[in-house]
């Protein structure tokens, strides 16, 4: 199949002009984090780019599938996560980009599960809301975040990049599965919106991301746990042919068989450097 016509959620801004936030804390007995802005719902194709990979690049469109098998499989324990995952991933990211040094600083594991409420870290779902992980400025409050003051303040004057290493676990990712678009089909000026991220003891920043029906969307039908895609969430690099960015979602996909295994999956972020 082609493509697929399916539901994507947008952001709105606050009608009240106000700056928008979400807390990052979500109600422990509904699941719902507090926010002032809404959600718009659109219809938009979305692409099977299957046998059509090789089209999409880090650079161009903002993100990149690759095939690679992963040593660790279990993706149930953090620690053995880190220990096992973390150290092959790191070498992943640097064949890929050719990166001289990469920080991985956060994982998380998602498995669907209808009905759950999203009460602690171990039932994280899938996210059906169109966003960018990162902004400019907490792009660089990330560097400043995980790595020591004077080594981060030479590494920022260099080009540097957040990069997140997505990958289904378990079984393929038929069950919402992640869409991307094409950085190349982005208004940065006019689609995108920060975000506040209120944590208890920070604010953290997100773009928001709005409606444009010039936006075109991807997707891997069928991705499986031995195929990954690399979502660039931040690059310093300055020029216009030059993807910076890659807004992202999960989506429901209508085309999928009655009965599928839920999504499983794992997502990892880097701190991408080069010399």
């Amino acid at each position: 199949m082609p493509t697929v016509s399916a539901e994507l959620v947008y952001f709105t801004p606050p009608p009240d002009g106000s700056r928008p936030f979400t807390t990052i804390n979500a109600d422990p007995a509904t699941g719902q984090r507090a926010r002032n802005w809404e959600q718009e719902v659109h219809t938009v194709e979305i692409e099977n780019v299957r046998g059509k990979e090789s089209d999409y690049t880090l650079d161009t469109a903002g993100f990149q599938y690759v095939t690679k098998p992963s040593k660790h499989s279990a993706f149930i324990n953090d620690e053995e996560i880190r220990g096992e995952y973390y150290p092959e991933s790191i070498e992943l990211l640097k064949d890929i980009t050719g990166a001289s040094k990469v920080v991985l600083f956060d994982h998380t594991v998602r498995r669907h599960r209808p009905g759950d409420v999203e009460s602690d870290e171990t039932k994280r779902q899938p996210v059906n809301q169109v966003h960018v992980d990162q902004t400019p400025e907490s792009a660089t409050a990330r560097v400043h975040r995980h790595l020591p003051v004077g080594e981060a303040e030479k590494l920022v004057k260099k080009r540097f990049q957040i990069i997140n290493l997505w990958r289904p676990i378990s079984h393929p990712a038929v069950d919402h599965p992640l869409a991307l678009c094409d950085y190349r089909t982005v208004d940065a000026k006019k689609d995108l919106v920060p975000l506040a991220l209120v944590y208890p003891d920070r604010e953290g920043e997100t773009f928001g991301v709005k409606f444009n029906p010039t936006h075109r969307w991807k997707y891997q039908r069928g991705m499986k746990p031995d195929e990954v895609v690399l979502i660039k969430c931040y690059d310093s690099a300055k020029g216009d042919n030059i993807a910076r960015f890659t807004p992202h979602t999960g989506f429901k996909d209508p085309s999928a068989p009655q009965g599928a295994p839920l999504r499983e999956s794992i997502e990892l972020r880097a701190l991408v450097f080069y010399d």
